[in-house]
């Protein structure tokens, strides 16, 4: 005891006596620099605000929670049988979506804080005015596209136009009208001062004018429309399309890898060809894909198809979509799979080839187009794999019509013809990838202008643009003679599929329920979806909790 007081005098002493040198040093110090953060962003750097906008919408477009699944053109990666929340609307509640949320949330905050600073703390000579009118419209612009991804999923949201200062809880939702006001109002009020042809990756005139478009035909179908809604977003898609043909290049030529920043393309997210915010952390290359490694002779580090992330493929109906003479399916899907290493096989139990030997460009696996007869398949199985077009969701062999032995070799549980439209050249293991992510498109455009017309009562003018997208895929001048929403909903699915938010169009248009029930095989097979309830999200319980009670949350969750 006598040695542990000891020890406490003395460590008493060296406390006080390293606590007099400390406060003499702080005495002799000298302030060096006055920075603080009202003062760090100047009118030279001030853009570095404006990119951290751009750079937060990564996030929010490698995040496809609730854009694909459950819907008519994809669905669950499980078997018929597979429960899904997001696919089959079994359970769906508010521990899903957070991601949604917080990452638009995210975008909204960087921008508020752009708006406040240009508008109330940076000096500004006379020659910079352009500068700071400039980046305030960006940041009006990509808050706007942060809301209008946000009302589509929840409806009326919390309405933020200030930047964040403090922590609060009392924040309370506005009604869905007031939140596609403000999001017209931030548009209109950037379109001005946005530019026709800025620098990659920058939001456009046309990008925004695109947007708009959509907001407006959006609010056309809900109770709260305006009565020119329709003509509107019409017009403002036709501003967007400009005097560009999209005829002047192919679809593949818009998808080809070194061709991504192209005249077709309005807005993409920049990831690894040195545009604005370039880097290489892209996933869109594992969407609607399979582990194509768990198929012999196809390696998982060196194999051209990337990696599979996320649990979603497309639907047979997908597939049926196609022409014969749709230029699109070839740069879309992958039929034929081929192999990218030397392997073998075990012939007495489950190799496909006599001489038990995969060579690198060896086909692997086909999904033929039409189903096979007996005699075909018989010869194509002594080969290789293959998967009929009813067969792509039965997961084990015992549950494939007409499945040979060979088919114990792989242990995937459903098997489809994967995405090609998205392959990257520049991936690894971890899908990190470097491929841009396509946000808006012309041809989206004048499926969009199609769409407005058709709601306007304008056929004569929808058929027009439909028929452009149509006639760039097959070569055929006016094919469509006649027009219906379930033409352009199908269009719309060959030309922008995995790009465009599915849900929200569907949704939108009334034909969510209509479409899931007949072409989403869980839900055909299971399915819980309830109108009254499934055409909002539940707003995430982390959200609601943080809150003092005034976050509503939407009804029947």
């Amino acid at each position: 005891m006598k040695i542990f007081n000891n020890l406490k005098y003395i460590s008493g002493l060296l406390a006080i006596l390293m606590l007099s040198n400390a406060c003499n040093d702080y005495i002799e110090e000298e302030i060096y620099s006055d920075i603080t953060s009202e003062n760090f962003i100047t009118q030279d750097n001030a853009d570095q605000l404006v990119v951290g906008v751009y750079s937060s919408l990564r996030e929010v477009y490698r995040d496809y929670t609730f854009e694909f699944m459950g819907t008519d053109i994809f669905a669950s990666k499980g078997e018929l049988f597979s429960f899904s929340p997001t696919n089959d609307y079994f359970n769906l509640n508010s521990a899903i979506g957070l991601s949604v949320w917080s990452n638009n949330y995210s975008v909204i905050a960087k921008a508020n804080t752009v708006i406040n600073r240009f508008e109330n703390q940076i000096s500004w000579s006379d020659a910079n005015i352009g500068n700071r009118d400039y980046g305030i419209a960006q940041a009006k612009a990509l808050r706007a596209l942060g809301y209008f991804n946000l009302v589509q999923q929840y409806g009326g949201v919390v309405l933020e136009l200030e930047e964040p200062q403090s922590i609060r809880t009392d924040y309370a939702r506005s009604t869905e009208a007031e939140t596609y006001a403000q999001i017209i109002t931030d548009l209109e009020a950037a379109i001005p001062n946005l530019l026709s042809n800025p620098d990659t990756g920058r939001f456009s005139k046309r990008a925004a004018q695109h947007l708009l478009a959509e907001v407006y035909l959006t609010r056309a179908y809900t109770s709260f429309a305006e009565s020119n809604d329709f003509e509107t977003a019409a017009a403002l898609a036709e501003q967007a399309i400009g005097n560009y043909d999209i005829r002047s290049q192919s679809f593949a030529e818009v998808f080809d890898y070194d061709n991504q920043v192209n005249d077709e393309v309005l807005f993409a997210i920049q990831w690894g060809n040195g545009g604005l915010t370039a880097d290489k952390n892209n996933n869109k290359h594992s969407l609607f894909m399979n582990q194509v490694f768990n198929y012999p002779g196809i390696n998982r580090t060196t194999n051209p198809y990337g990696l599979s992330g996320f649990g979603t493929m497309p639907t047979p109906f997908f597939y049926s979509l196609f022409a014969d003479n749709d230029s699109r399916e070839d740069a879309t899907i992958h039929r034929v799979l081929f192999a990218d290493i030397e392997d073998t096989y075990d012939a007495d139990n489950d190799g496909p080839l006599p001489e038990d030997v995969i060579q690198p460009g060896d086909t692997v696996v086909y999904y033929p187009k039409y189903a096979l007869d007996a005699s075909e398949l018989a010869d194509k199985l002594n080969r290789y794999y293959v998967y009929q077009p009813d067969q792509y969701l039965f997961g084990l062999p015992d549950n494939i019509p007409g499945a040979t032995y060979q088919y114990s070799a792989n242990i995937e549980r459903t098997n489809f013809p994967i995405f090609k439209k998205f392959d990257d050249q520049d991936f690894n293991e971890d899908t990190e990838g470097a491929r841009d992510t396509y946000v808006f498109r012309v041809a989206g455009t004048h499926l969009l202008a199609a769409e407005a017309y058709f709601g306007a009562g304008n056929t004569a003018s929808a058929l027009s643009h439909l028929n452009i997208v149509r006639e760039r895929a097959t070569g055929v001048a006016n094919e469509y003679t006649s027009i219906t929403i379930d033409d352009i909903l199908n269009e719309r699915a060959l030309e922008l599929a995995g790009e465009a938010n599915r849900w929200a169009v569907l949704k939108r248009t009334g034909k969510l329920e209509e479409r899931i029930d007949l072409y989403n095989p869980q839900v055909i097979d299971h399915g819980a979806f309830d109108a009254n309830k499934h055409l909002l999200r539940p707003i995430p319980a982390n959200e609601l909790q943080l809150s003092d009670g005034s976050l509503e949350q939407n009804p029947g969750y």
